[in-house]
């Protein structure tokens, strides 16, 4: 098991590997694994980045953000423009459905709501949009289609999950009602975890993903 010491070194080793974050403005601390960031970052993306970068780090248990985002004046946007912006990168995406997804602004807050069929258009949604200057949050309200039974489901996620880590499968027990799935069970790293969650997320009709899954070092 990692000391708290060696999981901050690492955590700073990822934010300085990292192009897309300036690890120079982000504190790392580090109590029985949870890992807390703090400081200040230029934009949304920064911070995003910054977040997925300490994710990746084996031995965090868990992932406190005390990041702020402060544009520069040159990145600073007017609502009127941010959203124009926001539905133009949106209407030129080509997975997702014409007029789906429907963007609100306030304050610099970007808010997407709407429907789409499968999660991988959400994500894609949500990431677009978060690299658009002037951003300095993002809200996915955005909900998917419920299209298939419970047993497809369930029976397709537990496939996706012997196919992608038979160790970690035998480990997680999945639960479906409705679109809703509950992912109950333990696995070793928050890179597994992340798997386990993706791995329901790419069944069809699936509405929601609860994670009950303990990282244990």
């Amino acid at each position: 098991m990692k000391t708290d010491a060696h999981v901050q070194q690492d955590v700073i080793a990822e934010l300085k590997w990292d192009p897309e974050v300036n690890a120079t403005k982000i504190g790392v601390e580090v109590t029985d694994g949870v890992v807390t960031l703090v400081g200040d970052v230029s934009s949304f993306a920064e911070k995003w980045s910054a977040e997925r970068a300490a994710q990746r780090v084996s031995g965090v248990a868990a992932l406190a953000i005390e990041i702020k985002v402060n544009l520069p004046g040159q990145n600073q946007r007017k609502d009127a423009d941010i959203a124009h912006a926001a539905d133009s990168v949106l209407h030129w995406m080509a997975h997702l459905p014409h007029d789906a997804i429907k963007v609100m602004v306030e304050g610099g807050w970007l808010t997407l709501s709407g429907e789409v069929d499968w999660e991988y258009q959400r994500q894609a949604a949500t990431k677009a949009v978060g690299q658009l200057m002037g951003v300095l949050g993002v809200s996915d309200q955005i909900v998917l289609k419920h299209k298939v039974s419970r047993q497809v489901v369930k029976k397709d996620i537990e496939a996706a999950l012997k196919r992608r880590a038979q160790h970690e499968a035998e480990q997680i027990e999945v639960s479906v009602l409705g679109g809703d799935v509950t992912l109950n069970g333990k696995v070793n790293s928050w890179a597994e975890r992340d798997l386990a969650v993706n791995s329901a997320w790419s069944a069809p009709g699936v509405l929601s993903v609860k994670a009950n899954i303990r990282v244990e070092l």
